[in-house]
Formats: C-alpha cells, sequence, structure tokens
C-alpha cells in the first residue's frame, strides 16, 4: 500500500512511502521515473534496514506527482512482463534444443 506524503498546496512534488518494499522497488520505480520527460527530480530513501518500507520523492514540471507516479507504476508493471515473458520464451527455447540433441 502507497501512501502519499505531498500537499494541496504543491500537487507537482510528493513523496509516496510504499510499505513492504526494499531496494529493489525502490531503485526499479526510481528508473522509470527518471526517464519520464514530465520529472524533474525522482529519488528514493529506505529509512531504516530494519524498516521494509521504502520512500519515493517525485517531483515534476508542473504535472501532478501522484498522476506521474501511477504512470510510472504502469510502466513498470509493463517492462516485468515483458521481461518474464522473455524469459520464459528463452527457457522455452533452449529446452526445445535440448531435446534435438
Amino acid at each position: 500500500m502507497a501512501v502519499e506524503l505531498g500537499s494541496d498546496v504543491e500537487p507537482e512534488s510528493s513523496t509516496f512511502c510504499i510499505n513492504d518494499e526494499d531496494h529493489t522497488f525502490g531503485n526499479s520505480i526510481r528508473y522509470v521515473l527518471n526517464g519520464d520527460p514530465r520529472v524533474t527530480f525522482c529519488g528514493y530513501s529506505v529509512p531504516h534496514p530494519s524498516d521494509n518500507r521504502v520512500n519515493v520523492r517525485v517531483q515534476t514540471t508542473g504535472e501532478s506527482a501522484k498522476s506521474v507516479f501511477k504512470d510510472a507504476l504502469r510502466d513498470l508493471v509493463l517492462i516485468c512482463d515483458h521481461v518474464c515473458s522473455a524469459f520464459d520464451d528463452s527457457v522455452a527455447s533452449f529446452k526445445r534444443s535440448q531435446q534435438q540433441q
């Protein structure tokens, strides 16, 4: 679950706190967000090693940080789906090549 720690005064700047995640998610979403031309700054932190959460800071050129963050989450899901599909295809291809030998 994500909690937005932003303000109504500046919707283009927000911090999102995501529970039950670590550096794997934080670095992945940071990478996707930094590839978005609407993002002027993005960074993440894990407050403490025993704290199982990630804080993601997003600042945009004017669009709502929440909207940009949602778009990045959707993009990350598509990237993960593609990686899984490519991996499954490679495994199937390898198994076929082993059966032909």
